[in-house]
């Protein structure tokens, strides 16, 4: 008997039947080869090589991190505003706002002088001299030359704080802070205010101009031995502190000597 014959149609469910109908996994899925058009197998050189230029342009290669600027706060406040009864408020804690400022305190340094809470104002290029409530013009860099006729201490009268001299005619001055080591230096005559007043300040605060200058061991010696503890500092905040120190302690704890701010060594006092 002859086989029976077979068309392609048949062939075709003969296969769909015995094939295992089972869903394909991802992974299979995934796995399985992608196959190219014949269009798409290959591609010239030159635009795979263009390509590659283009993407590496594009990127930012650079080894230093990025930085952000950051702005200024708008506010001090670091936090959200509180809106609470009890929030404490800071200027209520300053203990001196209900203290009378002294009358000696500094309330602006010139070039050539200083304005007192008193009203009082020295100029002419005078230092000021700040010893128990009272204040003295004050020109420490006015000096005798003891060479030129004797000696200046016995032929010479000075005023306090060393600020006018009168004594025998022909004499040579010399205006002068700094020694010959270039630290400040003034005459023992300079502290007669704080050698006479009794009794003796706690500390003395020197401003010595517009810059800061140390004190020569000889100066700081002659005042120690007074019982008077030493500060020095530049006139602006000499003043400062001599403010909030005279008005703490008191003006017979607190004594201040100073310079004007626009004195310069090499043209002198005048």
């Amino acid at each position: 008997m002859p086989p029976p014959s077979t068309t392609p149609a048949t062939t075709r469910a003969l296969l769909r039947a015995l094939t295992p109908r089972t869903a394909p996994s991802a992974a299979s899925s995934s796995s399985r080869p992608v196959l190219l058009s014949p269009r798409r197998r290959c591609s010239p050189i030159s635009s795979a090589a263009s390509t590659i230029h283009n993407t590496s342009s594009r990127r930012n290669l650079s080894s230093t991190p990025h930085r952000s600027r950051s702005n200024p706060p708008v506010s001090r406040d670091r936090g959200p505003p509180s809106h609470e009864s009890t929030q404490t408020d800071f200027e209520r804690l300053d203990v001196l706002a209900n203290m009378p400022a002294p009358t000696t305190a500094v309330d602006a340094t010139f070039d050539d002088g200083f304005a007192l809470n008193s009203g009082l104002h020295v100029t002419n290029m005078a230092g000021v001299l700040l010893v128990a409530g009272d204040a003295f013009a004050w020109r420490p860099w006015v000096k005798k030359d003891s060479h030129a006729h004797g000696s200046a201490a016995t032929t010479a009268t000075t005023t306090v704080g060393g600020g006018e001299k009168a004594g025998e005619k022909g004499k040579k001055e010399k205006e002068t802070l700094r020694n010959e080591r270039g630290m400040w230096e003034c005459d023992r005559a300079a502290w007669g205010a704080l050698e006479l007043v009794w009794p003796k300040p706690d500390l003395l605060i020197i401003g010595t101009g517009a810059t800061v200058v140390p004190v020569s061991p000889t100066t700081r010696k002659h005042v120690n031995d007074l019982g008077i503890r030493l500060e020095v500092s530049d006139t602006r905040n000499a003043a400062a502190q001599f403010n909030l120190l005279a008005t703490e302690r008191g003006v017979q704890q607190v004594a201040a000597a100073l310079v004007p701010i626009g004195w310069r060594e090499e043209v002198g006092g005048r």
